[in-house]
């Protein structure tokens, strides 16, 4: 039987994204992140691992909501086993707070580099290590060509790299895989309950290589995300009602 058009095209585009550096994924590739709305904005619908993430902090408070975001996915990834490496010269995260979203800190081995030109370095030499599941590096400026170093090393050594570049004055172009931009939004609470409801992120992804930008709200709820959709908000508030 002769092939669809649609069926040539999708054969394609697999052709395509195989050619420019994205593997389907395995089998026993890491479980689902929960994110599926999300998920769905990447080539064949799938975060991708084994790739460079870029994630763009304007304020101490968009750092502190990424770290969150960033420790449910990294949660994902060593569900297999390994170990994140975390670098950076002036680290903001609270180790014993990464439990809150299903990440041990046991399972982070956090390196602290005096020098701030170091930090890529590091990066570099961490993404050839084996053993590791996730390298997640903390920085304000990322040149195209470091970035380029930096792809090559995820591509040969198949391990995913997190780049949050923190107070950044200015965005340019970079080899990563997607950029993107995390920040808090204010919990729901049941009416006349009083304490704080589970974290909630607007989680938006500014530049996706062959995918689609968007904008999503995510909740952290039952050490899993949970994406938040309107109609999920009219319910809630029923509910509450």
């Amino acid at each position: 039987m002769l092939a669809t058009k649609q069926e040539i095209i999708d054969k394609l585009r697999q052709d395509l994204l195989r050619w420019q550096g994205f593997e389907p994924p395995k089998a026993s590739a890491e479980g689902s992140f929960g994110l599926p709305n999300i998920e769905a904005s990447f080539p064949n619908n799938t975060f991708p691992t084994a790739a460079l993430h870029e994630f763009i902090s304007y304020s101490p408070q968009d750092t502190a909501a990424t770290g969150g975001f960033m420790s449910g996915i990294i949660k994902t990834l060593l569900a297999g086993g390994g170990a994140c490496l975390w670098v950076s010269a002036t680290r903001r995260i609270y180790p014993p707070a990464l439990k809150q979203f299903g990440l041990d800190p046991d399972r982070v081995v956090f390196v602290d580099v005096s020098y701030v030109k170091d930090i890529l370095w590091v990066m570099e030499e961490a993404l050839k290590c084996e053993g590791i599941g996730a390298v997640v590096c903390e920085t304000r400026d990322l040149s195209f060509m470091e970035s380029r170093r930096l792809q090559l090393a995820v591509e040969k050594h198949h391990i995913t790299g997190f780049i949050l570049r923190k107070d950044t004055k200015k965005v340019n172009p970079t080899t990563c895989v997607a950029r993107w931009k995390v920040s808090p939004v204010r919990s729901k609470l049941r009416p006349g309950m009083p304490g704080v409801g589970f974290p909630r992120w607007k989680v938006e992804l500014l530049r996706v290589k062959n995918g689609s930008p968007g904008s999503w709200t995510v909740e952290w709820k039952n050490r899993q995300f949970c994406q938040i959709t309107e109609t999920q908000e009219q319910k809630q508030l029923h509910q509450y009602a």
